[in-house]
C-alpha cells in the first residue's frame, strides 16, 4: 500500500511538474540563446576600399579577413566586386583571386556607379562589363557548380534610383538577367573608418587608433540597435537582416571584434541566400529616393514614419582625425 500510495502521488504531481519544466523549456527558447535573430554578412568594394597604411597590401588585408571568417566558422560571405579596380593593378587580382577561391562573389558594377547621376541604361552597361571578371573567377577556380551564384547584385550607395522610371527599368533589366538583388537591412558606413585607420597607423598615433575602435564599436551597436527598432516599426517584428561592410584597411583589425558584438547582441550568423528568403525581402518601395539608404530607411520615408532616437555617426571627428 505504501508503494501503491507513493505512485498515487507521483502521478499527482507529475502534471503539475510537466508544466513547470515545460514553462521553463519555452523560457529558455525565447529568452534565452535558442532563438537568435538571423544576419547574413556581405563585404561591399572588392579588392578593397579606401586607402592602405604604408607597407600593407591588398592579398594581406583579404588574407587576414579571410582567415578570420574561416576561424570563426562564419558561412559562407559573398563580396561585390568592382572590377575596375584591377586595371594594372596585380595586386588587386591577386587580393580577389584569395576571396573567390574561398567566398562567394557578387556584382558591384564595374566603376561603382552611381545610379542618381546616370541614365539606366549607362548604369546597366556598368552591370554587363562587370560579368566577365565574375565568369572568369569562376571558371578559373573550376567552381561549377557555383556558375550562377554570382548573379547577385548590390546597388553602388545604396542608390536604387531617385526616379521611379530609373528604379522600375534597372529592377527589370536585373530580373530579365537572371539576378536577385542584394538588400541591405543593416549598416553603419564602416567604410569610413578604413582611410582614417590607414592615417593613423601611418603617423603612429595609438591614442587615436584606440578612439578609432571605440567610435566603431560605439557606432556598430547603435545602428543595429537601430535596424531592428526600424523592422518592428515597419513590419512588426524581427527580421533576418543582411549587414553591409567593406573590405578595407581597418577590416581585419576590427573584423573579431565586430564578430563578438553581433554575437553578444544574439545574431546567428547564416548566409546571404537564407537571410534574404525573409519575405520582408519580396516587397519594394517602388518610388524614386535621393540617397535611398537601406531598405528599412526606404520604408521608413515610403511610410512616413519616425526614426527612434538614436546617435548619429562621427563623421567630422573621422574626417579630422590624423589628418
Amino acid at each position: 500500500m505504501k508503494h501503491f500510495s507513493g505512485l498515487i502521488c507521483w502521478t499527482s504531481v507529475r502534471p503539475a511538474l510537466f508544466h513547470i519544466f515545460l514553462l521553463f523549456g519555452l523560457f529558455g527558447i525565447f529568452c534565452g540563446t535558442g532563438i537568435a535573430q538571423k544576419l547574413a554578412i556581405t563585404f561591399d568594394d572588392l579588392p578593397l576600399n579606401g586607402l592602405l597604411p604604408p607597407g600593407v597590401t591588398r592579398v594581406e588585408t583579404t588574407k587576414n579577413v579571410l582567415e578570420i571568417l574561416k576561424k570563426r566558422h562564419v558561412p559562407p560571405v559573398y563580396g561585390f566586386i568592382n572590377a575596375k579596380k584591377l586595371e594594372g593593378n596585380a595586386d588587386g587580382a591577386e587580393a580577389l583571386k584569395l576571396w573567390a577561391a574561398a567566398e562567394s562573389v557578387g556584382n558591384h558594377t564595374y566603376s561603382h556607379m552611381d545610379l542618381e547621376q546616370n541614365a539606366p541604361e549607362a548604369f546597366e552597361r556598368e552591370i554587363e562589363e562587370d560579368e566577365p571578371v565574375l565568369e572568369l573567377l569562376n571558371l578559373e577556380l573550376l567552381k561549377e557548380d557555383a556558375k550562377d551564384t554570382w548573379h547577385w547584385f548590390r546597388y553602388p550607395y545604396l542608390h536604387e534610383g531617385d526616379t521611379v522610371e530609373k528604379r522600375r527599368a534597372v529592377r527589370a533589366y536585373l530580373k530579365t538577367h537572371g539576378y536577385s538583388i542584394a538588400q541591405v537591412t543593416l549598416d553603419w558606413e564602416d567604410y569610413l573608418w578604413n582611410t582614417a585607420y590607414a592615417r593613423c597607423v601611418a603617423k603612429n598615433d595609438t591614442k587615436s587608433i584606440d578612439w578609432l575602435r571605440s567610435s566603431y564599436l560605439s557606432t556598430a551597436s547603435e545602428f543595429l540597435d537601430l535596424g531592428r527598432e526600424q523592422a518592428k516599426l515597419i513590419y512588426g517584428r524581427e527580421i533576418s537582416y543582411v549587414l553591409l561592410m567593406h573590405l578595407g584597411a581597418y577590416s581585419s583589425t576590427i573584423l573579431p571584434d565586430v564578430l563578438d558584438l553581433l554575437k553578444k547582441k544574439g545574431f546567428k550568423l547564416v548566409t546571404l541566400e537564407e537571410a534574404e528568403s525573409d519575405v520582408a525581402y519580396e516587397s519594394d518601395p517602388d518610388v524614386g529616393l535621393h540617397d535611398a539608404g537601406t531598405l528599412l530607411d526606404q520604408w521608413m520615408q515610403v511610410k512616413g514614419i519616425k526614426y527612434p532616437e538614436h546617435a548619429e555617426k562621427p563623421y567630422k571627428e573621422i574626417e579630422s582625425i590624423c589628418q
